[in-house]
């Protein structure tokens, strides 16, 4: 359980990392503008530009994965499965964190597919 417990926080833990280099893109352009930070983002290009839609991906990705993880706890599936699909969403999103990063779209598209079926795996575990 604690593994299961452990992939929640990390994933929680992902959002604010792939936020990173965000925010040392936005100190490249000209400092970190925390008055109007939104209005620095949207003007990123590049790298940063690809950072900040891996943050918000990884927002998007945590409900989905945190919800299925409940329900399969909440029906008392079987924990190795729950396990490995916890598994296969946190590899996938920092392989999908990497592959945005690093403009890589083909298998960023592949691992971002990984990541959501275990995420509805996870939540289908709890159908009856």
């Amino acid at each position: 359980m604690s593994f299961v417990i452990g992939s929640v926080i990390f994933a929680a833990l992902m959002i604010m990392v792939s936020k990173l280099p965000v925010g040392y893109a936005m100190i490249q352009d000209g400092g970190y503008d925390n008055n109007m930070p939104r209005e620095q983002q949207a003007r990123l290009s590049g790298m940063g530009a690809r950072a900040l839609a891996a943050h918000q991906n990884s927002i998007e990705a945590f409900p989905l994965f945190a919800v299925g993880v409940l329900l399969a706890l909440w029906v008392q599936a079987p924990m190795e499965t729950i396990s490995l699909l916890c598994s296969v969403f946190v590899l996938a999103r920092i392989a999908y964190v990497v592959c945005y990063w690093k403009d890589w779209a083909l298998p960023r598209t592949t691992v971002w597919m990984a990541g959501f079926v275990s995420s509805i795996w996870l939540m289908c575990l709890a159908l009856p």
